[in-house]
C-alpha cells in the first residue's frame, strides 16, 4: 500500500507514481538478505545441513542391476541369427547367451531387495552382567527379485536356461558349482541426468557373489488381469556380498554443508534505456518501466529492427 498515488492517461501511456511504504522490494539483488550463508545451530538448519551433505534423499524406484551369468552361459558373439530364434540346440547360437539378453534382464527388473548380513554373537559371562561376543558374521543368502515379462517371457527362459546349466533334467545328475555360479550387482543411483551415463550417477553398490537362480516362481494366470503386466518372480541365492563404495567413501567428498544462493537476475532489459532507470528513484522508476513495456507491446515494430524497440538493435 502507497502512502501517496497518482496518475494520468496519456493516449495509450498510463503513467502513475507513488510513495510506497516499504522500500525492500526496491533493490531486491542488493539486499544484504540474500548475501546470508544458510546455517546456524537451530535445528531446522542442522537438519538441512545434513540433507545437503547427503545431496538429498535415496529414492527406491532409482536403481540399477547388471548380471553377470557365468562364463558357460556367456557368448562371444552378441548378433544372434533371428531366423534361429532362443530355441535352437545346436550349440552355435543361443540368444539366452547373449549380452541383449542379459542387458534386457537388468532393465526389466521390477523389484530387487538389498541383501543383510547378521553378526553371530555367543554369550560371554565372567563377572556381572553377560556380555555378547561376535564370532563368526553370515549372510541370509537369498534375494527376492521380480522381472517385467514380455510376449516370449524370455526373462523366465533366462533363468530357466541358467538352472539348466545346474543339473542335468535327464540323468538328474548335479553340474560342478564354479560351472553355474555368477556374480549380480546392485546399484542406487542419484538424480537424473540426461548428460550423464547410469554408471556416473551411481551413489551405493554392492555385489552378490557365487549366484545362482534357486527358485523360479510361479504366475498365476486369470482372465481377470487383462490389465496387468506379468512379473516373473525370482529367488537368487547367494554366498557372500561386498560393498563397491564403500572404499571409496572415505577419501570422497559426498556432499556440501551449505547449500548454494541463488542467483537473482534482472526481470527486463531495456537496452540503453535500462541505464537510465537503474539511476531513477525507486518511486520513479517504477513508472518509467511501465512506459516501456506500453511502449514494447503498442507501438509499431519494422522488420529492420528484427523486433527490436531499443537500441543496441543488433
Amino acid at each position: 500500500m502507497a502512502i501517496l498515488r497518482g496518475g494520468r492517461r496519456i493516449g495509450n501511456f498510463d503513467i502513475r507514481v507513488g510513495l510506497p511504504r516499504d522500500k525492500s522490494l526496491a533493490d531486491v539483488a542488493g539486499d544484504p538478505r540474500l548475501k546470508r550463508r544458510p546455517g546456524g545451530s537451530g535445528q531446522i538448519q542442522r537438519f538441512q545441513s545434513q540433507i545437503n551433505q547427503g545431496e538429498g534423499f535415496a529414492r527406491p524406484n532409482r536403481y540399477l542391476i547388471v548380471v553377470h551369468p557365468p562364463q558357460k552361459l556367456q557368448l562371444n558373439v552378441d548378433k544372434v541369427d533371428e531366423e534361429q530364434g532362443f530355441g535352437n540346440n545346436d550349440g552355435n547360437i543361443n540368444e539366452l547367451k547373449s549380452s541383449q539378453i542379459r542387458e534386457n534382464i537388468g532393465l526389466m527388473c521390477s523389484t530387487i531387495t538389498l541383501p543383510t548380513r547378521d553378526i553371530n554373537t555367543n554369550e560371554n559371562r565372567m563377572y556381572g552382567p553377560a556380555r555378547k561376543m561376535p564370532y563368526s558374521y553370515s549372510f541370509n543368502g537369498t534375494v527376492e527379485a521380480s522381472f517385467y515379462g514380455d510376449k516370449f517371457l524370455r526373462q523366465r527362459l533366462f533363468f530357466e536356461n541358467w538352472q539348466k546349466g545346474i543339473m542335468n533334467i535327464d540323468s538328474h545328475n548335479m553340474k560342478y558349482y564354479d560351472d553355474y555360479v555368477g556374480s549380480i550387482d546392485i546399484f542406487t543411483l542419484g538424480q537424473f541426468d540426461a548428460g550423464r551415463e547410469d554408471e556416473a550417477r551411481v551413489t551405493y553398490g554392492v555385489r552378490l557373489y557365487e549366484c545362482y537362480p534357486q527358485t523360479i516362481g510361479s504366475i498365476e494366470y486369470a482372465y481377470g488381469n487383462a490389465d496387468q503386466v506379468t512379473l516373473v518372480p525370482i529367488t537368487l541365492n547367494f554366498r557372500t556380498w561386498r560393498n563397491l563404495t564403500i572404499d571409496q567413501v572415505n577419501g570422497a567428498t559426498v556432499g556440501q554443508a551449505i547449500g548454494e544462493v541463488p542467483t537473482i537476475k534482472a526481470s527486463k532489459d531495456f537496452g540503453l534505456f535500462s541505464g537510465i532507470l537503474g539511476k531513477l528513484p525507486p518511486e520513479f522508476r517504477r513508472a518509467g518501466r511501465d512506459i516501456l513495456q506500453t511502449a514494447r507491446r503498442n507501438l509499431p515494430i519494422g522488420r529492420v529492427t528484427g523486433g527490436r524497440l531499443f537500441p543496441p538493435f543488433g
